[in-house]
């Protein structure tokens, strides 16, 4: 960059004290925003369900219009921040999702409910999406990695914290007071990101506030070969260790035969393994080249689906070794998450917005999918469940095969640092 345009914050050479505990916690906050949204009123369903009246099935759209809206606004929240920055986009989102989560606390019925909650859902992928993108905004190389990893740390502990939350909130009052939590989760984060995230896309870099180009940039995202393969690759994989979570209630109550206050013993040792493989990214940030660290976690998610098949073959429905499989893959998915995602956005500096937003709708689509599809054609027993997710791992594989050997070590691009000069070296 010449002539000093690009502000002190953009132009910030990368080092671990901007990697700073409250940096990462924030923008780890910001990544617990859907979990929490979907996990934490788990707890209070039965008691709204007697409220307003309706049965099972139609609780279950609390759950699901959240996560369809949630995935509907994906692509764009990423274009947005390109085009306006990123703290607008954040503070506009959190907002939304502030007062959209108090219209929850204040539904009268469940139709109202819903209108809310398909507003959590829009609003709050602006926080999680973008937040991704601001980590490769500050953070170079070796130190992007490292603060991947810590935040998908923190984030991984999420699904199991967000029930116990949820729980503990409806001992001490009704339902509605999980919805007034949530809602004051995001006024707390709006306020963090304000005082300690800087704005990382300055005015000069931004991109045209057009709808058509802004579906330009995406379409653009979409296309690229490299992209594509990497991206399908890790959500492929991480679509193995997705179809027991998809299938958690069949998995857990059905095929294990235990309660509801049972799935503690499937979705602990799952985050555990998940925490592990991001902690071991960050510890070779640096120390192993990307593309290796990434071939040797896609090695040992497959090794680990094949070790999942025998154990169902050979132990059947049994605790602890029906989830020893899944727990291990995880570790696999773990490992290779921060570390492939900093690769995808490498690829487009000038429109990592675009990027990170195409990037979360390629697992959103492919694990509701997997969901609604085939975990119910799959889950009649651990072996059928079991060997599905060693063949959603081994095309994971594959495809990153294709890659590695497609695409050589120059064509590999990567911004040299937050500046953004052109791609020189092959990140991995």
């Amino acid at each position: 960059m010449s002539g000093g345009s690009a502000p002190a914050a953009h132009a910030a050479t990368p080092s671990p004290r901007h990697a700073g505990l409250l940096l990462t916690l924030v923008l780890a906050g910001m990544a617990m925003l859907g979990p929490f949204s979907i996990d934490t009123p788990f707890p209070a369903f039965a008691q709204m369900r007697g409220e307003f009246g309706v049965d099972v099935d139609d609780m279950q759209l609390v759950v699901s219009a959240y996560m369809l809206a949630f995935a509907a606004m994906t692509p764009f929240h990423g274009p947005l921040s390109d085009a306006v920055g990123r703290r607008p986009v954040i503070i506009g989102a959190l907002t939304a999702y502030a007062l959209a989560s108090v219209g929850c606390a204040l539904s009268p019925n469940l139709p109202t409910l819903l209108v809310f909650r398909v507003l959590q859902g829009l609003s709050a992928g602006g926080s999680t999406i973008i937040g991704r993108t601001i980590i490769r905004d500050l953070f170079d190389g070796p130190e992007a990695q490292r603060v991947m990893s810590r935040v998908m740390m923190i984030f991984g502990l999420a699904p199991a914290v967000a029930p116990v939350i949820g729980g503990l909130l409806l001992g001490l009052g009704p339902w509605p007071l999980i919805f007034w939590f949530t809602g004051l989760f995001a006024v707390v984060l709006a306020v963090a990101v304000l005082v300690v995230v800087p704005e990382t896309h300055p005015r000069e870099r931004r991109r045209p506030m057009r709808l058509g180009p802004m579906l330009g940039d995406l379409v653009h995202v979409a296309r690229d070969g490299q992209f594509e393969r990497m991206g399908w690759a890790i959500t492929l994989v991480f679509a193995g260790q997705f179809i027991y979570i998809g299938g958690a209630a069949i998995f857990v109550l059905d095929l294990l035969g235990k309660g509801e206050g049972d799935f503690w013993q499937f979705f602990v040792p799952m985050i555990s393994g998940v925490v592990l493989g991001s902690w071991i990214s960050g510890r070779s940030a640096g120390r192993v080249r990307a593309r290796r660290l990434i071939t040797w976690a896609f090695l040992f998610a497959a090794a680990m689906a094949v070790v999942n098949v025998v154990l169902a073959v050979a132990f059947g429905p049994v605790l602890p070794w029906a989830v020893v499989g899944p727990s291990l893959i995880a570790i696999g998915t773990g490992m290779a998450f921060p570390t492939i995602q900093v690769a995808m956005l490498d690829l487009f500096p000038q429109m990592r917005g675009a990027a990170a937003s195409v990037a979360g709708v390629m697992p959103l689509a492919t694990n509701a999918l997997i969901a609604a599809v085939v975990t119910p054609l799959v889950s009649g027993s651990v072996v059928t469940l079991a060997a599905t997710s060693l063949a959603l791992v081994a095309l994971g594989c594959l495809l990153w095969a294709w890659h590695i050997t497609t695409t050589s070590t120059r064509s590999w691009r990567r911004a040299s640092g937050p500046g953004d000069a052109p791609p020189t070296a092959d990140p991995t």
